[in-house]
């Protein structure tokens, strides 16, 4: 294991301690469905770009940073209680959906209570009251690009062949760069740093959260089921939008035969045919861009260990299985 992967590993176990503090003990049935998947695990990525940046910024500041940190990851678990509504999942993180749990109705409410709890816990960070103001206001517009983004992918499904690369990288920034954005420049903020650092990171996190949508769509066509928890070449199946479809569209390769239910062979014929016609490797080329701008943005940082995992966990966003 890698220290990276250690670091992250204590990380995800330092947050999963202070939610388990914090929402372990919840009353009702509103706040316990909102607990639900945030209890649920998870790999706890955007609290540790925010800690990170904060201590690559000014080293040891991130102890006094953990609800900011909470503050992201809530944030993270708000959108998927939502999302799970909308695309009518019935699980996440190996355990049922909140609104299979409860109703919609309560799902909806209690993604609204964890985007609330968001910005209390985001207030309660140690940090000078002009940096906590500067970190609220990114949050806030952050949740707004965040629903921009989602409206935009859903709108995908309609406007089909009519999407071209550009629309989806957009979509990707604002439905998945914008909180990584976010998480590295609050950390930052916090931690006490100038504008041009505060704007560095920025592009840091957005260039990594992109790099890792892009690969987020490459599972969902290449890792096997029980590795990635999700069903294996589901976003071919339902004809999503994704950058692999784009590509594929663009090279001539037609994937609305494979849009129907598929047997593993039948995935296993679509890679083929996506990787004889160069497609993923050019996804895959795309994303290594994203990764290449992500580590550029770093350069204004001093060097140091928590620059150094920076560098190393953009690059795992495009090196993992799952």
């Amino acid at each position: 294991m890698s220290d990276l992967e250690t670091y992250l590993e204590e990380t995800a176990r330092q947050v999963d301690i202070a939610l388990g503090r914090y929402f372990g003990d919840v009353f009702g049935d509103l706040y316990r469905a909102g607990a639900h998947l945030l209890l649920a695990g998870g790999k706890r990525l955007r609290p540790a770009m925010l800690l990170l940046s904060a201590d690559a910024v000014r080293h040891g500041s991130s102890d006094n940073l953990m609800t900011a940190a909470l503050a992201l990851e809530i944030t993270h678990t708000f959108t998927l209680v939502h999302d799970d509504i909308m695309d009518g999942d019935t699980t996440r993180r190996g355990v049922p959906t909140v609104h299979t749990l409860w109703d919609e109705p309560t799902a909806i409410l209690a993604g609204d209570v964890l985007y609330a709890k968001a910005f209390e816990y985001i207030t309660l960070a140690a940090a000078e009251d002009r940096a906590r103001v500067k970190a609220v206001n990114m949050l806030a517009r952050t949740c707004a690009e965040i629903c921009e983004g989602q409206h935009q992918d859903m709108a995908f499904e309609e406007r089909g062949a009519e999407v071209e690369a550009g629309d989806y990288i957009e979509m990707a920034a604002k439905k998945t760069g914008a909180l990584y954005a976010a998480s590295a420049s609050i950390g930052a903020i916090l931690a006490g740093c100038g504008p041009v650092e505060a704007d560095a990171l920025y592009q840091y996190g957005m260039n990594a959260g992109i790099a890792f949508q892009i690969q987020d769509d490459l599972i969902d066509l290449l890792a096997p089921a029980e590795k990635s928890g999700k069903d294996r070449g589901s976003d071919l199946r339902e004809g999503k939008q994704t950058l692999i479809a784009i590509v594929a569209r663009e090279r001539g390769v037609d994937l609305s035969k494979y849009r129907r239910p598929l047997t593993p062979e039948d995935v296993d014929a679509a890679i083929a045919e996506l990787e004889g016609a160069g497609v993923l490797d050019e996804v895959r080329r795309i994303a290594a861009e994203r990764v290449t701008t992500a580590r550029q943005a770093l350069q204004v940082l001093p060097e140091s260990q928590e620059r150094k995992y920076l560098e190393e966990l953009v690059e795992f966003f495009v090196r993992r299985s799952f």
